[in-house]
Protein backbone atom coordinates (compact mmCIF):
# COMPACT_ATOMS: atom_id res chain seq x y z
CA UNK A 1 0.00 0.00 0.00
CA UNK A 2 2.68 2.11 0.41
CA UNK A 3 3.56 2.15 -3.59
CA UNK A 4 0.44 4.21 -3.52
CA UNK A 5 1.78 7.22 -1.32
CA UNK A 6 2.27 10.50 -3.21
CA UNK A 7 2.29 8.30 -6.58
CA UNK A 8 -1.10 9.60 -7.82
CA UNK A 9 -1.65 13.17 -8.16
CA UNK A 10 -5.11 14.19 -6.59
CA UNK A 11 -6.42 15.75 -9.53
CA UNK A 12 -5.26 12.43 -11.26
CA UNK A 13 -7.33 10.84 -8.15
CA UNK A 14 -10.71 12.99 -8.97
CA UNK A 15 -10.61 12.55 -12.48
CA UNK A 16 -10.94 8.52 -11.88
CA UNK A 17 -13.10 9.14 -9.56
CA UNK A 18 -15.16 11.03 -11.59
CA UNK A 19 -15.12 8.34 -14.23
CA UNK A 20 -16.08 5.74 -11.96
CA UNK A 21 -19.16 8.20 -11.03
CA UNK A 22 -20.43 8.34 -14.06
CA UNK A 23 -19.79 4.87 -15.09
CA UNK A 24 -22.14 3.57 -11.77
CA UNK A 25 -24.71 5.87 -12.14
CA UNK A 26 -24.49 4.68 -15.94
CA UNK A 27 -24.63 0.89 -15.19
CA UNK A 28 -27.75 1.86 -12.20
CA UNK A 29 -29.78 4.10 -14.00
CA UNK A 30 -32.39 3.29 -11.65
CA UNK A 31 -31.22 4.51 -8.80
CA UNK A 32 -31.51 7.93 -10.58
CA UNK A 33 -33.29 10.40 -8.13
CA UNK A 34 -35.12 14.30 -8.68
CA UNK A 35 -32.68 16.71 -6.81
CA UNK A 36 -34.44 20.05 -7.21
CA UNK A 37 -32.35 22.80 -7.92
CA UNK A 38 -29.66 20.14 -9.82
CA UNK A 39 -28.66 22.83 -11.71
CA UNK A 40 -28.10 25.76 -8.98
CA UNK A 41 -26.53 23.15 -6.67
CA UNK A 42 -23.85 21.67 -9.17
CA UNK A 43 -23.08 25.82 -9.97
CA UNK A 44 -22.10 26.74 -6.56
CA UNK A 45 -20.58 23.38 -5.47
CA UNK A 46 -17.83 23.79 -9.29
CA UNK A 47 -17.48 27.72 -8.26
CA UNK A 48 -16.59 27.07 -4.46
CA UNK A 49 -14.70 24.39 -5.47
CA UNK A 50 -13.05 26.02 -8.17
CA UNK A 51 -12.58 29.42 -5.83
CA UNK A 52 -10.89 27.29 -2.60
CA UNK A 53 -8.35 25.62 -5.06
CA UNK A 54 -7.29 28.53 -6.59
CA UNK A 55 -7.10 30.68 -3.45
CA UNK A 56 -4.71 27.83 -2.58
CA UNK A 57 -2.92 27.49 -5.48
CA UNK A 58 -2.41 30.86 -5.43
CA UNK A 59 -0.77 31.08 -1.26
CA UNK A 60 1.91 28.29 -2.62
CA UNK A 61 2.76 30.66 -5.86
CA UNK A 62 2.57 34.23 -3.54
CA UNK A 63 5.30 31.76 -1.09
CA UNK A 64 7.09 31.00 -3.53
CA UNK A 65 6.80 27.08 -2.56
CA UNK A 66 5.94 24.25 -4.74
CA UNK A 67 2.49 23.26 -6.10
CA UNK A 68 3.93 19.50 -6.70
CA UNK A 69 1.61 17.20 -4.65
CA UNK A 70 4.40 14.34 -5.30
CA UNK A 71 6.86 16.47 -3.98
CA UNK A 72 6.33 17.55 -0.37
CA UNK A 73 10.09 17.72 0.29
CA UNK A 74 10.66 20.38 -2.14
CA UNK A 75 8.35 22.69 0.09
CA UNK A 76 10.50 25.59 1.04
CA UNK A 77 7.87 27.32 3.49
CA UNK A 78 4.86 26.54 5.42
CA UNK A 79 1.82 28.27 4.22
CA UNK A 80 -0.36 28.91 7.29
CA UNK A 81 -2.14 32.32 6.15
CA UNK A 82 -4.54 32.88 3.58
CA UNK A 83 -7.34 30.34 3.38
CA UNK A 84 -4.97 27.69 4.67
CA UNK A 85 -6.13 29.66 8.20
CA UNK A 86 -9.15 27.33 7.47
CA UNK A 87 -8.37 24.51 5.96
CA UNK A 88 -4.41 22.67 6.07
CA UNK A 89 -5.94 20.88 2.40
CA UNK A 90 -7.75 23.78 0.31
CA UNK A 91 -6.74 21.99 -3.16
CA UNK A 92 -7.91 18.92 -2.17
CA UNK A 93 -10.97 20.15 -0.39
CA UNK A 94 -11.85 22.24 -3.79
CA UNK A 95 -11.43 18.77 -5.73
CA UNK A 96 -14.01 17.25 -3.09
CA UNK A 97 -16.57 20.27 -3.87
CA UNK A 98 -15.99 19.37 -7.47
CA UNK A 99 -16.80 15.77 -7.39
CA UNK A 100 -19.70 17.00 -5.00
CA UNK A 101 -20.99 18.83 -7.82
CA UNK A 102 -20.61 15.90 -10.26
CA UNK A 103 -22.56 14.19 -7.82
CA UNK A 104 -25.42 16.50 -7.59
CA UNK A 105 -25.64 16.86 -11.66
CA UNK A 106 -25.69 13.03 -12.12
CA UNK A 107 -28.45 12.75 -9.33
CA UNK A 108 -27.93 8.98 -9.37
CA UNK A 109 -27.62 7.13 -5.28
CA UNK A 110 -24.29 5.07 -7.63
CA UNK A 111 -22.53 8.10 -7.72
CA UNK A 112 -22.54 9.73 -4.55
CA UNK A 113 -20.22 7.43 -2.86
CA UNK A 114 -17.63 9.38 -5.21
CA UNK A 115 -16.41 12.34 -3.49
CA UNK A 116 -16.19 10.28 -0.09
CA UNK A 117 -13.88 7.62 -1.46
CA UNK A 118 -11.97 10.22 -2.53
CA UNK A 119 -11.78 12.07 0.55
CA UNK A 120 -10.52 8.34 2.12
CA UNK A 121 -7.78 7.54 -0.72
CA UNK A 122 -6.84 11.29 -0.70
CA UNK A 123 -6.25 11.33 3.28
CA UNK A 124 -4.56 7.94 3.30
CA UNK A 125 -2.34 8.29 0.08
CA UNK A 126 -1.31 11.91 0.01
CA UNK A 127 -2.59 14.45 3.19
CA UNK A 128 -0.82 11.81 5.85
CA UNK A 129 2.27 11.38 4.07
CA UNK A 130 2.34 14.91 3.14
CA UNK A 131 2.15 15.75 7.27
CA UNK A 132 4.83 13.07 7.96
CA UNK A 133 6.85 15.02 5.81
CA UNK A 134 6.30 18.38 6.45
CA UNK A 135 6.44 17.60 10.16
CA UNK A 136 10.05 16.50 9.74
CA UNK A 137 10.75 19.67 7.70
CA UNK A 138 9.38 22.22 9.68
CA UNK A 139 9.35 20.75 13.32
CA UNK A 140 6.86 22.26 16.05
CA UNK A 141 5.91 24.85 13.73
CA UNK A 142 3.97 22.70 11.42
CA UNK A 143 2.94 20.95 15.04
CA UNK A 144 1.11 24.26 15.77
CA UNK A 145 -0.70 24.55 12.74
CA UNK A 146 -1.84 21.35 12.67
CA UNK A 147 -3.56 22.06 16.25
CA UNK A 148 -4.92 25.73 15.16
CA UNK A 149 -6.23 24.14 12.05
CA UNK A 150 -8.32 21.31 10.58
CA UNK A 151 -7.17 18.92 8.05
CA UNK A 152 -10.42 19.47 5.89
CA UNK A 153 -12.77 22.09 7.05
Amino acid sequence: MEKLELRVPPPAAAILVAVAMWLAAYAFDALAFALPWRRAITIVLVALGIAISAAGTLSFVRARTTVNPTRPEAASSLVATGIFRFTRNPMYLGLFLVLAAWAAHLANAAALPGPLLFAIYVTRFQILPEERVLAKKFGPDFDAYKRRTRRWI
